[in-house]
């Protein structure tokens, strides 16, 4: 049995780029840096080393989170590997990268910059307060149903 999955999370190193096949399919690339907490045994200080995977999403869902996806933005990705080699000038050339099938926002920047500009003047919805937790009144012995644990069927 094969398994191809992966899972990672990060910041897009730059704003994500469009493409298109001959065919006019939509194809976005992106690069997500995906730190690594290490210790450095000269210093004995906890730092970050950065890993950069690229990712890249196809058809009208990667013309529609274009809009909404900029440098610096911390995402979710989950997708699978898929190996590439090509050859450019003479010289063999080859990556690895993650074909995303879903993506989610991690965190939000300002509103204006996480919206496309047709929805920038939509007025923002109207939350309401939360309401406190009123606990469900105390049941007193003689109200707790019957139930025993021959009843339960585990």
């Amino acid at each position: 049995m094969a398994l191809n999955m992966v899972a990672i999370s990060g910041n897009l190193t730059s704003d994500p780029e469009m493409h298109a096949t001959k065919s006019g399919t939509a194809i976005m690339s992106l690069s997500v840096a995906v730190n690594e907490r290490a210790k450095n045994p000269q210093t004995g200080e906890w730092e970050d080393r950065p890993n950069f995977v690229d990712c890249v999403l196809f058809g009208t869902r990667a013309e529609r989170l274009s809009a909404y996806l900029s440098k610096g933005a911390k995402v979710s990705v989950q997708g699978k590997l898929r190996y590439s080699s090509w050859e450019k000038d003479g010289q063999r050339r080859s990556k690895l990268e993650v074909v995303v099938d879903e993506l989610e926002f991690m965190s939000r920047r300002d509103g204006a910059q996480q919206q496309p500009q047709q929805q920038a003047q939509q007025p923002a919805p109207q939350w309401s307060a939360p309401q406190a937790y009123q606990a469900p009144p105390a049941t007193t012995p003689q109200q707790a149903p019957d139930v025993y644990d021959s009843d339960i069927p585990f």
